[in-house]
């Protein structure tokens, strides 16, 4: 039996890369919305930023992934032995990351934490559902930046403390604000209120794995 052909065809995204910061190690990128992070497997899907970076930075792997409407900053490294430090760095909980959104409605709250069980929708892929019995512990901080009334929403700064896929989209969703823009859990409503998602990437910390200097890459919200 053939494998079915991937059935999401992204449109071209004209936006460039940007590169922050590089040495002969790592880079450090600014994604651009609307761009995989890795080639899809339909050669319509060909385009993502591994497929830009490797044209000049043969050696480049992607530490990290963004999900395909989300802008903002990826640390990529530039060899096995840069990838492998940095990624224990990730599953050692070390690297700090925080992100902008815009939520659906005004939150009542002005700081809190969202913790609810992750697991993948097995039935609906490429979902992901929140359960208690199979889901893996997901916590995310949240803290109210501005309450909006055109469009009527929350800016909120979110600083996730574990990194499952997806988690802040299904996170806002599961409390009742879902980001705008958001194809796969927002309301109608909450979709059309943004021409994409809005979520970016917008601040990363990590130690450099042969200088050892703390690393701070910030990437300005556009939204």
């Amino acid at each position: 039996m053939q494998p079915q052909a991937d059935p999401f065809i992204v449109p071209r995204c004209h936006e460039a890369i940007e590169v922050l910061y590089q040495d002969e190690h790592l880079l450090l990128i600014n994604k651009p919305t609307a761009l995989l992070t890795l080639s899809g497997k339909h050669p319509l899907n060909k385009d993502s930023v591994h497929f830009r970076l490797v044209k000049n930075y043969p050696t480049a792997t992607m530490l990290h992934r963004l999900d395909f409407g989300t802008s903002g900053l990826l640390v990529v490294a530039l060899n096995k032995a840069i990838n492998a430090h940095i990624t224990k760095q990730f599953q050692a909980r070390t690297v700090v990351k925080t992100y902008t959104a815009l939520l659906h409605r005004h939150l009542t709250d002005d700081e809190g934490c969202i913790a609810y069980p992750i697991a993948k929708d097995k039935a609906n892929f490429p979902l992901q559902k929140i359960c208690y019995e199979t889901g893996k512990t997901a916590s995310t901080h949240y803290e109210v930046m501005e309450r909006l009334q055109q469009p009527f929403a929350t800016r909120v700064t979110f600083k996730p403390v574990s990194g499952r896929t997806h988690q802040l989209r299904i996170h806002s969703c599961e409390i009742g604000h879902p980001i705008l823009g958001c194809d796969l859990y927002a309301t109608d409503e909450a979709f059309f209120m943004a021409d994409r998602l809005m979520l970016h990437a917008a601040t990363i910390e990590f130690d450099h794995p042969v200088t050892g200097a703390r690393i701070k890459g910030v990437s300005p919200c556009s939204f």
